[in-house]
């Protein structure tokens, strides 16, 4: 909230007196009247004020000044740390009280009004601290931006923008005072002004991007897609080189039905060197469900998949698997589920597709070693011992079958259909051995369970 201005310490590292109270303490003169040691005696307690703060004794700092003040009380600094002492001590009202006579010595020492600034701020009195801080823009205007900021607390919002766009005009505009000034746009809602202000700064400067894609946002925010429209061709006139702007271009572009532009938008973003991996996750899975419902583009889809072989998220990637499985290819689902798995190894839901997917194209010896090292990180997971008890009948190790079904059936809890497909493996694990009679058993198991469903 306040801006600080830090002076330099003559003595201990603490703040220097100010220079036209120098001639007001001689402590070097004697004493030259019958009043004995008066000055000395003052010396003394200054001194001991000083040193006593510099140990962090804060109230026998603020009792010498007391005592030098009794002594001669016309002297301003005497105040100003005594005040600084009792806001150390979170006495604030008597470090107001302390500030006050300061200033009332010193009006024009804008140190003196910057700890009463500080002293309102601490207190939360607002109306007062914007008394004080127009006190000191007439000394710094960097204060000013403090004014927009208590303006906005006392809600004169108007006062407030009054004083941004003075700033901005003079100053040019920053990241702290548009934050300051879309706090107010959001708390009054409105936004015509906001984006009026935004219109302005891309008629100021129409080759800034950031302005552009400012306003593309706000009107896409407010509803005004044609507008957001508008202005995002608009940068891409001034700045055809502009890659930021197809974030949004693809989407308006997918609107208004332009497939071949949206799919050279999604190209720009997805290859792009400047843009967020984050961003381009969102847009390349907005590519896959495109895709999803417009086949015919899916060269397109394979040709961008592979200019960003490395630059894929694991949500990316199982947009991708999700896309080729609905497609039933499945050796593509398979492959980028395993890409997946390699950012996210212990990530079970992945763990368990990959594995679904290993047996349905018959990488069986894959699906065992998979599904044993994932026992071993999940171990009470019925369905991995399901899916190495399916691989291992597949592959004729019957026995090896039994062990890890009979195993995953003690982890199975009411779940009935599950149950039944551990039945089935285990009637073919033993037809396999030829047990008959125990292959029909367990297969009558899972006909009754199947039936009850």
């Amino acid at each position: 909230m306040k801006t600080k201005f830090y002076i330099l310490l003559f003595f201990f590292g603490m703040i220097m007196l100010p220079q036209n109270t120098y001639a007001q303490v001689d402590f070097n003169k004697r004493p030259d009247d019958d009043l004995g040691n008066v000055e000395d005696l003052f010396q003394e307690y200054f001194f001991e004020a000083l040193k006593q703060k510099g140990i962090e004794n804060y109230q026998k700092s603020a009792d010498a000044l007391l005592k030098c003040i009794e002594i001669n009380d016309s002297d301003p600094v005497l105040y100003y740390e005594l005040g600084k002492n009792y806001m150390q001590l979170k006495n604030f009202g008597a470090a107001e009280d302390a500030f006050k006579e300061a200033v009332s010595k010193a009006p024009k020492n804008e140190w003196y009004l910057d700890e009463l600034y500080g002293v309102y701020i601490q207190q939360n009195d607002m109306n007062k601290a914007l008394k004080t801080v127009k006190q000191l823009v007439e000394y710094h205007p960097d204060y000013k931006q403090d004014l927009a900021s208590l303006y906005i607390e006392l809600k004169k919002y108007k006062d407030a923008l009054k004083i941004l766009d003075e700033l901005d005009s003079k100053s040019g505009y920053s990241e702290d005072r548009d934050y300051l000034r879309n706090k107010i746009y959001n708390i009054t809602g409105n936004d015509e002004d906001r984006i009026e202000n935004l219109e302005e700064r891309v008629k100021s400067n129409p080759e800034d991007e950031s302005n552009y894609l400012r306003l593309i946002f706000r009107y896409s925010e407010t509803g005004e897609t044609q507008k957001a429209f508008d202005a995002a061709k608009r940068l891409l006139t001034f700045n055809p080189e502009s890659q930021l702007v197809h974030l949004a271009l693809y989407k308006f572009y997918l609107d208004d039905n332009d497939t071949e532009n949206a799919i050279k938008s999604m190209k720009v973003v997805l290859t792009s060197a400047v843009i967020k991996p984050e961003a381009k996750t969102k847009v390349l899975n907005d590519f896959v469900k495109f895709v999803g419902k417009n086949p015919q583009y899916e060269a397109d889809l394979v040709e961008v998949t592979s200019l960003i072989s490395d630059d894929k998220s694991v949500k990316t990637l199982l947009e991708l698997g999700d896309y080729y499985l609905k497609s039933n290819d499945k050796e593509k689902a398979l492959r980028y589920y395993q890409e997946a798995l390699q950012q996210e190894p212990n990530e079970f839901k992945i763990i368990r597709d990959v594995l679904l997917l290993q047996i349905d194209l018959d990488k069986d010896q894959e699906a065992i070693k998979r599904s044993e090292e994932a026992l071993e990180v999940f171990p009470s997971q019925p369905i991995l011992y399901l899916i190495n008890g399916v691989a291992n009948n597949k592959i004729k190790q019957p026995e090896k079958a039994i062990e890890s079904l009979e195993i995953g059936l003690d982890f199975l809890v009411e779940n009935p259909k599950m149950e039944a497909d551990f039945y089935k493996q285990l009637s073919e694990s033993h037809k396999q051995l030829n047990n008959i009679s125990q292959s029909q058993t367990f297969a009558k198991k899972a006909e009754a369970l199947l039936k009850d469903q």
